[in-house]
Order: C-alpha cells, then sequence, then structure tokens
C-alpha cells in the first residue's frame, strides 16, 4: 500500500460526508474507473458546476474553503474530480489512468454523468482557464444539461489564442511607451527568463511592481525574487497528489490544445517553457472541435470574465468569445489577472449566484464594485509575497 493511502480514505470520508461519491465511468481501453465528486450546498435550486483550470488541477481538496463560502452563500456546489487526477487517478485495481484514457470529450461526458448522479437536469457551468474549455464542451456535447455559463478567464482556440495573447502582451509591455514596456524592453535578462518574470508579476501584482522589479535588478537587487518569479508555476514533471497532477492529463494538454506549439522568435513569447518540455509530451493532434464555429448555436446565458491584468488568456480572446455568444455579457474585473476563481473568489462566487438567480445582464454595472472586493483565493497571496519583496527591497 503507498504511503497516499490514509490520504485517499481522509478525502473519501469528505466525498461521502459532502454528499458526493463516485460513479462508475467507461475507459476508452476498456473496463471502469471510479469518477469522484462532491456536492455541498443546501440541494435546492440550480446547482453549480465548477471546474477548475489545468489541465491536471484536483478539485476536491484546493477548493476546500472555496465550498464552504459557497454553501454559507445558499449556493449548492458540484465539484468533479477530473479523470486522471487526485481521487479519479486510478482504476479499481488501483493502476493509474493511461493518457489515452484521459481526453476533453471524456471529462465533459464525466460531467454530464455525475449531474445524472446527483439527479440534477441542469446547472450552471463555472469554468476557470481551462476548465472553460471542458464547460464549452459539454455545452458541444451536451447543451441540455446547460442553464447557464460562467467562462472565467476563456480559452477559445489553440492558434487563435496564441495569436492574441502573443500581439496583446507585446502591444502592452513590449511596444509601448510608458516606463514599464521602456524598462521590460531595456531588461538584460535571457529570453525566457524575462517573458516568465513579466508573465507572474504583471498579473499578480500589476505593473508598477514588475517595473520596480526590473529597475531593482538592473542595480543588483533583488535577485532572489526575481528567479523565485522566473520558476513561479513550473513544475514541469512534479505531480503534487491531490493538488496538481499534470502527467496523466498531458494528452489534453499537449495533444489537443497545443500546450508545446513552438515560439515564433518575437520578445516575450508565452511558448518558451512549454516548448521545451514539448519533446517528452504528446505530439498536438489538433483540437477537438471547432469552437468558434459552435458557439453561435449556445442558447443559454454566459458571463465572460476577464480580468484587466491576465497575460495568458487575455482580453482580446475574451472579447473575441462574448461576441459568438447569442447571449453573451462580458465582464471586465480591473486589477485581475488570470482566473477570478483561484485569486478572487468573492466574484467568481457572486457571479455564479447572478447564473442563478438570471440576472448576469446586471453584472457589466457592477464591475467596479465587484473588483473592489476584498481578495480572497490562494493565488492573491503570491501577489502580496512579490509585492511585499519589492517594497522591501527595491
Amino acid at each position: 500500500m503507498d504511503g497516499t493511502a490514509g490520504v485517499v480514505e481522509g478525502l473519501a470520508r469528505t466525498l461521502r460526508d459532502a454528499g458526493g461519491g463516485t460513479v462508475d465511468r467507461p475507459l476508452r481501453g476498456g473496463g471502469t474507473f471510479p469518477l469522484s465528486y462532491v456536492r455541498t450546498g443546501p440541494r435546492t435550486g440550480t446547482p453549480v458546476v465548477v471546474v477548475p483550470g489545468g489541465p491536471g488541477l484536483a478539485s476536491v481538496l484546493p477548493y476546500w474553503s472555496l465550498r464552504s463560502a459557497a454553501t454559507r452563500r445558499g449556493l449548492d456546489v458540484v465539484m468533479v474530480e477530473h479523470r486522471g487526477v487526485g481521487l479519479s487517478r486510478r482504476d479499481h485495481h488501483g493502476h493509474d489512468l493511461t493518457p489515452a484514457d484521459v481526453t476533453v470529450e471524456d471529462a465533459a461526458d464525466d460531467l454530464a454523468a455525475v449531474l445524472d448522479a446527483v439527479g440534477a437536469d441542469r446547472a450552471v457551468v463555472y469554468g476557470s482557464s481551462y476548465g472553460t474549455y471542458v464547460a464549452q464542451t459539454l455545452g458541444v456535447r451536451h447543451p441540455q444539461r446547460v442553464a447557464a455559463m460562467v467562462l472565467d478567464s476563456p480559452l477559445l482556440s489553440v492558434t487563435g489564442d496564441l495569436a492574441a495573447g502573443r500581439a496583446h502582451r507585446r502591444r502592452l509591455l513590449w511596444d509601448g511607451t510608458d516606463p514599464t514596456a521602456r524598462a521590460v524592453r531595456a531588461a538584460d535578462a535571457p529570453a525566457d527568463e524575462l517573458a516568465a518574470v513579466v508573465q507572474t508579476v504583471h498579473e499578480f501584482a500589476g505593473p508598477d511592481v514588475l517595473r520596480r522589479l526590473l529597475t531593482a535588478r538592473d542595480h543588483g537587487r533583488l535577485g532572489r525574487t526575481w528567479r523565485w518569479a522566473a520558476r513561479f508555476g513550473d513544475l514541469g514533471d512534479r505531480v503534487v497528489r491531490f493538488v496538481d497532477e499534470p502527467d496523466l492529463v498531458a494528452g489534453i494538454a499537449y495533444g489537443q490544445l497545443g500546450f508545446g506549439l513552438p515560439p515564433d522568435g518575437g520578445p516575450l513569447d508565452p511558448q518558451l517553457a512549454p516548448a521545451g518540455a514539448a519533446a517528452h509530451r504528446p505530439p498536438y493532434r489538433g483540437e477537438p472541435y471547432d469552437l468558434p464555429a459552435l458557439l453561435p448555436a449556445f442558447t443559454w446565458p454566459t458571463v465572460v470574465v476577464s480580468g484587466e491584468r491576465d497575460l495568458r488568456t487575455p482580453s482580446p480572446v475574451a472579447e473575441r468569445l462574448t461576441g459568438l455568444l447569442p447571449h453573451g455579457v462580458l465582464l471586465r474585473l480591473d486589477r485581475l489577472g488570470h482566473s477570478a476563481l483561484d485569486s478572487h473568489q468573492l466574484a467568481a462566487l457572486l457571479v455564479a449566484a447572478a447564473a442563478v438567480a438570471g440576472t448576469v445582464d446586471r453584472l457589466p454595472a457592477l464591475a467596479p464594485r465587484i473588483s473592489a472586493l476584498p481578495r480572497r483565493g490562494a493565488s492573491r497571496f503570491v501577489g502580496t509575497a512579490i509585492s511585499a519583496a519589492v517594497r522591501v527591497g527595491g
């Protein structure tokens, strides 16, 4: 028995106590595996299915506090442990699933199966980052199960998103004439380090802190903060059980969503880091669906949440996606980077509640008040730590 057995049993008890459990789901190679899910809240009205990012991010353990906060606000929340991850990592014999058994299409079908298990005809589907791709795939494959949708920091298309992301960050932080863009251009740093630091610090702490960090580094200070920011989020092959398990979902990340597409040779390229890891990952085969062509058929109200500082899924992607939806509402949030679900959970819960209540059209007018709510969520501490380090050492 491996050393995680106690953790597994403890989390399994959590599932049972919270009204969750497992659903037997088929594997492409034959056989089945137990797909785990958790449900918290009053069990009344329309449930909210929350799909976090990744792929590889677990649902049960990392979002414990989110579900507690949702319950206090009367939200009925369902979270499914993605196949190949955490409590859904292994089959009935204790063997890891294979990457071939883990696809976006299967993940979307799993959500529909859990809705069957909890007796919910329809749900509000809240996807964050990669989770927005799963949410949209559910909308394509099971449109009758969607009452409304929230796409937080959305993905839309592999090549389109990549081109839009490159253009946005270069226009904002390389071609501009403001002090931060000038500091980025003047930085004497390896291209991959610079791209990583710019993304991390801009998203979590903002452009002013980024400029001050660049200036301090030019004067020989804050080297440790720089190195930490350059490595942040780069776990490589490292698996953190029940938190982030990217190994078995590599077929989605690289094979279906093109995470390892090559750099284009320009500055601040987001592909510099993942392209280096792609040699040992499944090759890109193409996306399962042409989502831009399919979104006009979505008949439900959809809120598209876009953070002002987001460089990974930037505002041009959110704007394009909203324009493709017959009932799309764009909610721009100031001082927010990537994923409100992870860095501004009060905003995420408010948006989810509006989707349940059918009042999403009111959200854009409330954007300043929503942005100003206290920041909660694990990711918010990253920005606080960077800002404090720069303030003390800059």
